[in-house]
């Protein structure tokens, strides 16, 4: 699934551990879902977008 959360933590000038750390997952878990390699589970999904203050729609592309 693509996304746009890699730009977006750019935009904050946020790494993959501060935004980790937010979400309460691994740094691997951000690089797996901004790689494509991992969807997030929705409870997860509706967290990066309450985090980054936009819908989930937004971020994620099918």
């Amino acid at each position: 699934m693509n996304n746009t959360i890699r730009e977006l933590r750019a935009e904050r000038g946020w790494s993959q551990v501060n935004l980790a750390d937010r979400l309460e997952v691994s740094r691997q878990t951000v690089n797996a879902i901004e790689t494509g390699r991992y969807d997030p589970s929705l409870p997860l999904a509706f967290a990066i977008a309450k985090l980054f203050e936009t819908t989930i729609e937004a971020i994620f592309a099918v």
